[in-house]
């Protein structure tokens, strides 16, 4: 399909300023050093060509030339294998296996905790609230285990991991002492050069750094 986007000749990500999903792609491209244009769509007026692309109508949507992708787990691991350095992911098949089933479990457990926070009633947004905060409450060892989660390494999960945890205070989600780990988890993350190079204007806006750091405990 010869849209104006796809015939850019620069790999494009298309994404929300605000959602989990986008950031974790951008972030991606910021790890790996990727040149690529970051246009930032109104979900409410998408472009009439990126409406062609994708047919869900989703964000994030990655064109590169004739590819079209648009789900970000799938751009996530595209980004990966195209540009293999640094790698994300494990390089054996069963530690791999893993590293993808945390990532989904991230998606089921916790994604979806925040989209009902963000969209649901106020007294299901207090229950996912709640939800969400005991789960990283009782995910702490899981914190503490490694550097990152679960591995020594920085690799996909924890680009998952990173706009969730820098959206908490802006859910209205406060960590308690016993939670030191994640914070702790957390700021290193934040650190990140790809992490700070990700962050749209209206995710800059949150403020989570101030309060999710060890010293704020």
């Amino acid at each position: 399909m010869a849209t104006a986007a796809s015939r850019k000749s620069v790999m494009t990500l298309f994404c929300s300023p605000t959602c989990v999903y986008s950031h974790r792609t951008r972030i991606v491209l910021h790890e790996k050093g990727i040149s690529a244009d970051v246009e930032y769509v109104d979900m409410g007026d998408p472009p009439e060509d990126l409406v062609e692309l994708n047919p869900y109508g989703t964000m994030p949507t990655l064109v590169d030339r004739d590819l079209v992708l648009y789900d970000s787990r799938i751009i996530m691991e595209y980004l990966d294998e195209r540009f293999p350095h640094p790698p994300l992911h494990p390089m054996d098949p069963v530690s791999r296996a893993r590293a993808r089933l945390l990532v989904h479990r991230v998606e089921q457990d916790w994604y979806g905790l925040v989209e009902e926070i963000e969209n649901a009633s106020d007294g299901g947004a207090q229950k996912a609230r709640k939800q969400l905060r005991e789960s990283l409450l009782a995910a702490t060892p899981v914190f503490a285990a490694k550097p990152y989660f679960l591995s020594d390494e920085f690799c996909l999960v924890d680009c998952s991991l990173a706009p969730l945890l820098w959206r908490l205070p802006m859910l209205g989600i406060e960590l308690p002492r016993q939670a030191e780990p994640v914070k702790a988890y957390a700021a290193r993350l934040f650190e990140r050069h790809s992490f700070q190079a990700s962050l749209s204007d209206e995710e800059r806006e949150f403020g989570a750094a101030a309060r999710l750091t060890p010293e704020n405990a």
